[in-house]
């Protein structure tokens, strides 16, 4: 219970009352309140109250109105004692109860009984109260506020007519301050949350002088509610008077042929022309179209023609700039963790620039384009930068855009011209910073319609866009305010020059830790939420997790991984419900994920058991991330005719070719006769047939594979490499160095060759992969030969220790030489 301050003490002796609970009312003493009551509870604590308890009940009013049954946290501590003055029963089988505030009670929740039964022998909610013996006399301050809120009565009687002449006079004849204050309340207008601080006070005096401010309160907002009310009187009346005239007009012009005036529509267009922040020039452009619009038909198609055009200029936001909130770079961070985990130099780029906008009053908006695979998070990352900033987020897709007109806008010569996605994503919006996200940027393409790419030119030049010029406006609208941010999965779809106006950040896959991680922090909250579950219905074992990341998804981002939790989900929410166990829990475990998946659809570990003649072991990049590409080379007896398989690219076929001259060119070095090549036939083939596969970095894996099976030499089956070759040897950069590295450690590899020019790159790959793999840099195909090939009691290459190595056609020739001598 609570203690009391001031002066109210609370009587050592309790009562039992029965008790109702009110919604949005409290009952103050010495205040008559007419109450309507439908509660079956309520009706019956009214009933016992007046058959066996003298009238007396106590009244309480609920915390949360909505409650149909509360319970003792529901309800305030402090009530009224009250007395029932008058009941009558009303044909709905509510009752209407007049009620007399007696004294203030508080009651014990502990001691009560809160229950809420139907029917003829239905128990009622009891309360043990205890009533609060309240401060008697007044003081001098007290008797300043007596007189003060006597005054203010007066006025409050005048402005407010809703209040009986007699309910004043009788309040103003009170002089204590504790009951004036009790009787003004009922009459105010104040939300009962409120109120119940007022019933709360024990202080007259306090309670009063709070009293006196909310009548001050009342007084100020009838007063204004009167004015306001007048004035939409007068503003009706005018309407009206307008309505009428507007009506003869339309008459006399019905009479002449014409529907509307339009002089009245290019005023009202020309009033809100003058409004609108926009320069000069622009202004009398408008201006013009105004005066062509004035001297036309409003049934002519010219007409709507210009009018749309006005209202396209009017609609935009000029100058209309969305506040950023006051940038705090730490909740900016906490934000961009929150929605995504890792992408740490995205994060930084966007801090960065959040810390720049923090230093200078206006800076034009970055240009920043987000590469990387599928499913990594690039579109998210945007909208997070949205919500960071507190700005407005649009998405357009330009997959498949092929006209300049989405970018530009058609001219307004055409039927149904339109401004470009840009203007109409503005318009949307009604703000002009918004941040506006460009997505597969690397997907557009070009025909007889223009070059939308060409179009973005401009759009994406912080020094041109603050002039952007769209085809249908015909106006210089500023862009310079936008923050874009295009997506692509990879730069060779961009044109160099819209490379040039970007600031491009890479986002590369995601590890497996970091998979696994995104999986319990991120998706698998959000998919069990989606599909109805608690979080206590599913359980993911240790390992459950990282065996979906490894045998069931093969991808750079997590969009795949997504869906196999999601695919467990549904299964698991479909035992819950066959079972009709709302607390069941379903336990994922290893075991269980092929029931649950299927058969493992992807091997973990794809590096050959051992080495093996001809068979090479590469490396390659993909939209979905780094790939292990094994390459084999087959000898024929023939008259060196090369086939090359395997779906590759004019790229790949080239850097095969290069290979074989190569080979030929070093074929003293190798042990082989120089024209080997005319008595085979070399086949080249990269299995996984279907896939198309191209690009400049399998050079040296093609060099060693058929190196490999020239001299009859295995390749170590542990090892890999990637780098392109040339003809004199050297061993040239290659992109895609962390991917790649990615690929070869889920491979199981151990050593991985790469370029030495690439070595720099190694600071991009995660320590976690660096400290299972041995790179090693390379600078010449010799170096490669020395690694790559199993070969532990030969060199090679004759050229570094004058032994021939172990090839195959130097054995039949020393063979020959044998048996001839």
């Amino acid at each position: 219970m609570p203690t009391f301050g001031f002066d109210g003490k609370k009587s050592p002796e309790t009562m039992t009352l029965p008790m109702m609970s009110l919604r949005e009312v409290v009952m103050f003493p010495r205040s008559i309140v007419p109450l309507f009551v439908g509660r079956e509870a309520s009706i019956k604590a009214i009933e016992t109250a007046v058959a066996d308890y003298g009238k007396q009940i106590f009244l309480v009013t609920q915390k949360s109105p909505e409650k149909e049954h509360p319970e003792a946290d529901d309800l305030f501590e402090m009530g009224t004692v009250a007395k029932i003055l008058q009941m009558l029963r009303l044909p709905d089988g509510t009752i209407k109860v007049l009620f007399e505030g007696v004294s203030r009670a508080y009651w014990d929740p502990e001691e009560s009984r809160l229950v809420y039964d139907e029917g003829e022998d239905a128990e009622y909610p009891q309360a043990v109260v205890s009533v609060v013996e309240e401060a008697s006399g007044t003081s001098a301050e007290g008797e300043a506020l007596v007189r003060a809120v006597h005054e203010s009565l007066e006025e409050f009687g005048k402005v407010n007519k809703k209040v009986a002449p007699e309910a004043i006079l009788a309040m103003s004849t009170l002089k204590d301050a504790g009951a004036l204050a009790d009787q003004v309340m009922p009459h105010l207008k104040i939300d009962f949350s409120r109120k119940q601080m007022i019933l709360e006070e024990l202080d007259p005096n306090r309670r009063l002088e709070r009293v006196y401010e909310l009548l001050l309160g009342e007084i100020e907002i009838v007063s204004i509610e009167k004015r306001v009310k007048g004035r939409v009187k007068d503003q009706m009346e005018k309407n009206q008077r307008e309505y009428y005239l507007n009506e003869q007009v339309k008459a006399i012009n019905k009479e002449m042929g014409r529907e509307d005036d339009p002089q009245a529509e290019a005023q009202e267009l020309e009033e809100q022309l003058n409004a609108k922040p926009m320069s000069d020039e622009n202004r009398e452009r408008v201006r013009k179209e105004l005066k062509k619009l004035r001297t036309m038909q409003p049934s002519s198609a010219e007409y709507t023609v210009v009018r749309n055009y006005i209202d396209w200029i009017l609609d935009l936001p000029w100058d209309n700039l969305k506040d950023d909130r006051d940038v705090d770079i730490k909740s900016a961070r906490t934000i961009l963790d929150e929605d995504h985990f890792g992408l740490e130099k995205p994060k930084e780029r966007i801090l960065e620039y959040l810390a720049v906008q923090t230093l200078v009053e206006t800076m034009k908006g970055p240009i920043l384009c987000f590469v990387g695979p599928p499913g990594v998070g690039k579109t998210s990352i945007a909208k997070s930068i949205a919500r960071s900033m507190d700005r407005e987020f649009i998405r357009l897709s330009l997959g498949g855009v092929r006209d300049e007109a989405e970018i530009r806008g058609h001219r307004r010569t055409y039927v149904g011209a339109m401004p470009g996605k840009i203007i109409q994503s503005l318009k949307r919006v009604e703000f002009n910073n918004p941040v506006i996200c460009l997505d597969e940027v690397d997907k557009m393409s070009a025909d007889f319609r223009g070059d939308p790419s060409a179009a973005l030119l401009e759009v994406l030049d912080p020094e041109q866009n603050y002039a952007f010029n769209d085809h249908y406006l015909d106006l210089d609208y500023d862009l310079s305010k936008v923050f874009f941010i295009t997506t692509a999965n990879q730069l060779e779809g961009i044109p160099l020059p819209l490379q040039d106006r970007m600031e491009i950040i890479r986002l590369p896959g995601y590890l497996e830790n970091e998979k696994v991680e995104i999986a319990k922090d991120f998706l698998l909250p959000k998919q069990i939420e989606a599909h109805g579950l608690k979080p206590d219905n599913i359980k993911f074992s240790e390992n459950a997790i990282l065996d979906i990341v490894r045998y069931y998804t093969r991808e750079a981002g997590v969009r795949n991984l997504e869906r196999e939790v999601a695919s467990i989900c549904r299964k698991s929410a479909m035992k819950i419900v066959e079972d009709n166990d709302r607390e069941k829990v379903v336990h994922i475990t290893k075991q269980s994920l092929e029931k649950m998946l299927g058969v493992q659809k992807f091997s973990y570990g794809e590096r050959e058991a051992d080495s093996l003649v001809g068979v090479c072991n590469g490396l390659a990049w993909t939209q979905l991330g780094g790939e292990m590409l094994m390459v084999e080379v087959a000898l024929m007896p023939g008259k060196g005719k090369v086939e090359i398989t395997g779906k590759l690219g004019e790229v790949m076929q080239e850097s095969a070719r290069a290979a074989l001259s190569y080979i030929r060119s070093r074929s003293d070095q190798l042990g082989l006769k120089p024209d080997f090549n005319t008595k085979v036939d070399i086949h080249i083939h990269v299995p996984d047939g279907a896939t198309p596969k191209d690009g400049p970095s399998a050079g040296i894996t093609l060099t060693t594979a058929l190196i490999s099976a020239l001299l009859n030499i295995p390749v170590r089956h542990d090892l890999a490499m990637t780098g392109e070759i040339t003809l004199r040897g050297r061993v040239l950069p290659i992109g895609g160095l962390r991917e790649k590295l990615l690929a070869a450690h889920r491979g199981l590899i151990k050593t991985v060759l790469i370029p030495a020019e690439n070595e720099k790159n190694l600071k991009d790959v995660p320590k976690d992969i660096l400290k299972d793999l041995e790179v090693i840099p390379v600078k010449t195909m010799d170096e490669v030969i020395e690694r790559a090939l199993d070969n532990d009691s030969e060199s090679v290459l004759i050229n570094q220790h004058g032994v021939p190595p172990l090839a195959t056609e130097l054995l039949k020739d020393a063979q020959r030489n044998s048996a001839h001598q």
